[in-house]
């Protein structure tokens, strides 16, 4: 029997964790169990009481770790939890679980990290702006010249990860914006990286933490780490 974990970083997303919860378990996959566990990554609101008082699956964090640190406490519960598979997945209510099952499939092909991308196919009515576009088309420029491989969505959350991965990002996992700075470390490490279409939703509740001035030092930071990573990154295989 395969096991999966969602991992589902929250802070302050009291409003939309009770449909995400909901949404994941409408998913079935034959031979396979779908578990979650929610990261409250030190909300100020009523995260913790609303875990608590529905009986949700959570890890409660004493103080706010950032997105970084709380899916790798995820990825962390799932190694020793022994996990097959780990899928990170927003608490916010953008991503949809029915792409659950694809993402497990191409990682049962052989692929180490599985992205769901808003990209490769437009699935989603949901549009981001034009600026988050160029940006990320400008990471994606980055990272092909730093890996030789083209990712459409680079910073898209919607992540799956084989057991390999899930070992190598429970000790190892940026701080900070970690999505494209995670996957020159594994490209560089000779994973099999791939990309399927998966439909977003618009966020109906909270706001995202990039927008304005954070925009341009989101940009800097994660085009520094891009080469940081790029340097300090052998080509070896990852064991």
């Amino acid at each position: 029997m395969q096991k999966v974990l969602m991992i589902i970083p929250a802070y302050n997303e009291e409003a939309s964790l009770l449909d995400v919860v909901a949404d994941i378990k409408k998913i079935s996959m034959p031979d396979t169990i779908i578990d979650y566990v929610i990261i409250n990554d030190g909300s100020t609101d009523n995260t913790r009481e609303l875990c608590r008082s529905n009986k949700l699956s959570f890890i409660d964090l004493p103080c706010n770790l950032g997105i970084g640190g709380a899916v790798q406490t995820g990825y962390k519960y799932a190694y020793y939890k022994d996990y097959d598979i780990a899928i990170q997945f927003d608490g916010d209510n953008q991503h949809d679980a029915m792409f659950i099952p694809d993402l497990v499939r191409e990682i049962n092909k052989g692929n180490d990290l599985v992205i769901g991308s808003r990209f490769v196919k437009n699935l989603s009515e949901f549009k981001s702006s034009f600026l988050r576009r160029v940006g990320i088309n400008i990471l994606s420029g980055i990272i092909k010249f730093c890996t030789g491989v083209k990712v459409y969505d680079v910073t898209s959350g919607y992540r799956a990860t084989n057991k390999k991965l899930i070992k190598y990002f429970a000790s190892k996992y940026p701080t900070d914006y970690p999505e494209p700075d995670t996957l020159v470390q594994v490209l560089k490490r000779k994973c099999k990286v791939s990309e399927i279409p998966v439909k977003m939703r618009e966020r109906k509740t909270g706001k995202s933490s990039i927008n304005g001035f954070k925009s341009a030092y989101y940009m800097i930071k994660v085009t520094l780490a891009i080469i940081i990573a790029d340097l300090s990154t052998k080509g070896e295989d990852l064991k």
